[in-house]
């Protein structure tokens, strides 16, 4: 299938959505799907309020038209609803494509939490961008019963993965371990949504490490000189940095699953978390880590987990598996092929502001032709300049000086369609054709009977008074 998938999140990022994009994108190629990325680096962008390492597209709407009608995608896929997935929301709607959206994160939440929108503005939002798809893929049950009470969507599961050929546990000569000082740590983005302060304030023994970057990354560094940041690192770095600690600790509560939780897992280390979405669907009853509403004790606790523990349930976790459900809940964009479809229609993009100018301009100009190339056209124009003012002078009712100056319309307005018969004939073939000659004459006919209705209305209005 040709895939198009928009995103709003992307490189330089580095984040859950871009690595599960990332993982979805080579699943689907290996499969032989042709897939399009739609993102942030072919657009003029500016950052983000009070999240600058986000950068929004600055009205991308035409170009995500282009590109997308360009491609001719099978299946559409929309990640994100910033910008770019709002555009490839409207240019679906627009040509009558059907496509699926995704919610990776708990959007709301991360609102209320920067500027204090409640929860169910932001909510109603997400119901009218989700609520035309075909379906909303959510990473896990919980997060679909939030979809559902919320009334988003049609959501359905889609699950994450992780790459165990690059997430593993270090051989025991390549990792050195101190259990008189041991090392909790956290991977993500260092914001105010992700409550590491909930980390960085615990008592507890050994190092704490943070790895990532972020808006809150230097107040974090100033506030807690005593833990280690390593700000923002490679996919391919942090393996390395896993190996080196004893516990994840994660300290979200509005993660819709937290992809960190497999790698770290997946690298041998055992996690501590609240008991909430994310770290509920992703550890449940495994083992591999304790789910505490006291995190402290949590992460005391996830030291006696072996890591063997955690690596074994870290593998129950498929990227392959993950993408095969991602294809399969795919929708056709066309519900047929056959025949004609708006979508590759190139002059029916146009809406809004900017098909009212487009009109505007397009109808001046369509004067402006049969002004100078219709000697018809001209011919009625100057019939008009006499009729019009003459209706204005009959002493008429305004019904009856209404009608008149209809007429005169009318005969301008046939001529008009007449001559659009005639290019549209003259486009397809200058030679002789029956069908051709017979196309104008009814077109001719038109404008006959149209003058005769003019000069009846006329005829008749002006005999009205002049018998009087």
């Amino acid at each position: 299938m040709k895939i198009a998938i928009v995103t709003d999140a992307w490189y330089p990022q580095i984040n859950g959505v871009v690595r599960t994009l990332t993982k979805t994108v080579e699943g689907l190629r290996a499969c032989g799907h042709d897939v399009i990325m739609i993102t942030p680096e072919t657009f003029r962008t500016v950052p983000c309020p009070t999240y600058p390492e986000i950068r929004l597209s600055i009205f991308p709407s035409k170009r995500v038209s282009a590109q997308l009608r360009a491609f001719g995608p099978d299946c559409i896929h929309i990640s994100t609803e910033g910008p770019l997935g709002l555009a490839a929301r409207a240019f679906a709607k627009r040509n009558q494509l059907a496509f699926t959206t995704a919610y990776h994160t708990r959007f709301p939440e991360y609102v209320r939490s920067r500027i204090r929108i409640p929860l169910s503005w932001t909510y109603a939002f997400l119901r009218w961008f989700h609520g035309s798809g075909n379906v909303v893929m959510a990473p896990t049950n919980a997060v679909l019963s939030d979809l559902e009470k919320w009334r988003i969507g049609n959501p359905v599961i889609w699950p994450r993965g992780v790459d165990l050929d690059i997430f593993k546990p270090a051989t025991s000569a390549k990792r050195t371990v101190n259990k008189k000082n041991p090392i909790f740590i956290n991977v993500g983005r260092v914001a105010v949504e992700k409550n590491i302060e909930a980390f960085l304030d615990l008592d507890l023994p050994g190092e704490k490490w943070v790895v990532g970057g972020g808006p809150a990354l230097e107040r974090m560094k100033a506030h807690y000189p005593g833990a280690r940041f390593f700000g923002p690192k490679e996919m391919e770095e942090l393996p390395e940095i896993y190996n080196q600690a004893d516990v994840f600790v994660f300290p979200s509560r509005t993660d819709t699953f937290g992809l960190v939780l497999l790698e770290a897992m997946a690298c041998g280390l055992p996690v501590a978390a609240f008991p909430v979405t994310g770290p509920i669907d992703v550890i449940g009853e495994s083992g591999a880590g304790v789910l505490d509403e006291d995190l402290g004790s949590a992460a005391i606790n996830a030291m006696k987990i072996k890591r063997s523990t955690a690596r074994a349930h870290a593998k129950t976790f498929s990227w392959d598996s993950a993408t095969d459900i991602f294809a399969s809940h795919l929708v056709k964009a066309r519900g047929s092929t056959d025949g004609y479809h708006i979508a590759d229609n190139p002059h029916k993009d146009n809406h809004g502001i900017t098909r009212a100018i487009a009109a505007a301009r397009n109808s001046w100009a369509g004067l402006m032709f049969a002004f100078h190339e219709e000697s018809a056209f001209r011919q009625e124009l100057l019939l008009a300049a006499i009729l019009v003012p003459l209706a204005l002078w009959m002493p008429a009712t305004p019904t009856e000086t209404g009608l008149m100056l209809a007429s005169v319309l009318l005969v301008l307005i046939v001529e008009l369609l007449n001559s659009s018969v005639e290019a549209a004939v003259d486009r397809i073939s200058y030679k002789n054709h029956g069908l051709s000659k017979r196309a104008k004459d009814y077109g001719s006919a038109a404008v006959m009977l149209a003058l005769l209705l003019c000069g009846i209305t006329y005829i008749s209005i002006g005999a009205k008074y002049y018998t009087q």
